[in-house]
């Protein structure tokens, strides 16, 4: 696959990037100020709703375990191209339901083609090199932060204009811009020329303790991130009758925590080791988990008791997954399709399980956050425990 030549190419291929991000937020955090407007709909529990976002980030595991290697044999650009299609396709089912069992079922399917969006980690590897491919992954981190920050103000902002069925079009239109620019800017050679599509690759990297344990580390991290984006419905517009827009506002601090974490991680990365950004961030999210069983158990539930404790893990998941992302994937740069779909699947099996044991809690959705958020920053301990700041093997 040919490198950004020329400026103009190169600032489209980033759009590309970016808008791939972009599109990832919509059917996780666009939606969050819907879930009320949602369960009116078809007559369920809000949590009900919030399963849903957990049921898409298993649905997001299971296509793209399968799209990774196959990009590797048989190119980026088609796979893309078809995953974006199917996403489309679940979109729009999405709009025209009628009942909570289909949609659900068109929400898989949206899932199902949304798995091809974890191409575009490895397309930084195919697109750029040295410095330009580092100097990409800290944009693309921060753009998403930004993205997420502001996701929930969109959201509001559809849902309150539109109607719940308007993240669902915009979504539609994104993927529709992102398919015309992979078109235009991609090409159908393969990244791997001399390598065929085969799910082998898979039972090498399973058996690599350092790769396992580095991906294991970003997992843990975006569960923690992500348990809280679906139970933050239920906690503030729920337990303390926020408004759509009264949450959206709410949400912009922590989402943008993860600018700060990704400043932080940028002015960190060539000072020291990635395995010192991990150990930093683990202490600042079993910090959090801390104060957020503390806050509630000496003042009770408030705004700001749930805030304060995110922004702080937060920062530190900003500051353990682009560490323990990069250090994993690094290790198979010719196998990169194949390396960032198990990364991310382990990422999002991870996380959409966790999410759903959290939210079932009902009564004690605050202490089962803060318990998780301690749990894995000891766990993540101990993985880190199962590597060497050179890669090697411990464990």
């Amino acid at each position: 696959m040919n490198r950004p030549a020329g400026s103009l190419r190169r600032h489209l291929c980033s759009t590309l990037l970016i808008l791939l991000c972009l599109l990832g937020v919509f059917p996780l955090d666009v939606i969050l100020p819907s879930f009320p407007a949602l369960s009116d709909e078809f007559r369920v529990d809000t949590k009900q709703i919030a399963y849903s976002v957990s049921f898409f980030a298993v649905g997001v595991a299971m296509a793209q375990i399968v799209i990774g290697p196959l990009s590797d044999g048989i190119g980026r650009k088609r796979l893309l191209l078809a995953g974006l299609s199917v996403s489309i396709v679940g979109a729009l089912g999405c709009v025209v339901s009628t009942h909570y069992e289909t949609f659900m079922a068109f929400r898989l399917v949206q899932a199902l083609g949304c798995g091809s969006l974890v191409l575009g980690q490895a397309l930084v590897q195919d697109l750029y090199s040295g410095t330009q491919r580092n100097a990409m992954r800290i944009l693309l981190t921060s753009t998403s932060g930004l993205f997420i920050s502001l996701s929930p103000l969109a959201g509001a902002f559809l849902q309150q204009s539109f109607g719940w069925k308007a993240s669902f079009t915009v979504f539609v239109i994104i993927a529709a811009i992102v398919s015309l620019l992979s078109c235009v800017l991609l090409h159908d050679a393969p990244a791997s020329h001399d390598r065929a599509p085969s799910m082998s690759s898979y039972r090498v990297m399973l058996r690599d303790t350092d790769y396992l344990a580095h991906s294991m580390l970003s997992s843990l991290a975006f569960a923690c991130h992500f348990s809280f984006i679906v139970i933050a419905p239920l906690l503030l517009m729920g337990r303390l009758e926020l408004t759509a827009y009264q949450f959206s506002l709410v949400f912009i601090g922590y989402g943008l925590a993860y600018i700060v974490g990704g400043m932080a991680a940028t002015y960190l990365n060539s000072r020291v080791s990635p395995q010192a950004q991990i150990k930093a961030g683990l202490l600042l999210i079993s910090t959090a988990g801390i104060t957020l069983l503390m806050w509630e158990w000496v003042a009770g539930l408030s705004v700001l008791g749930v805030l304060l404790p995110m922004i702080v893990c937060t920062t530190g998941t900003t500051l353990v997954r682009p560490a323990a992302t990069t250090q994993a994937l690094a290790r198979y740069p010719r196998q990169a399709g194949a390396a960032a779909s198990l990364n991310t699947t382990l990422l999002f099996a991870g996380a959409g399980l966790t999410s759903t044991l959290v939210a079932g809690l009902e009564s004690a959705l605050t202490a089962g956050l803060g318990v998780l958020f301690v749990v894995a920053s000891l766990c993540g301990g101990w993985l880190l425990a199962c590597t060497k700041d050179d890669g090697m093997q411990r464990c």
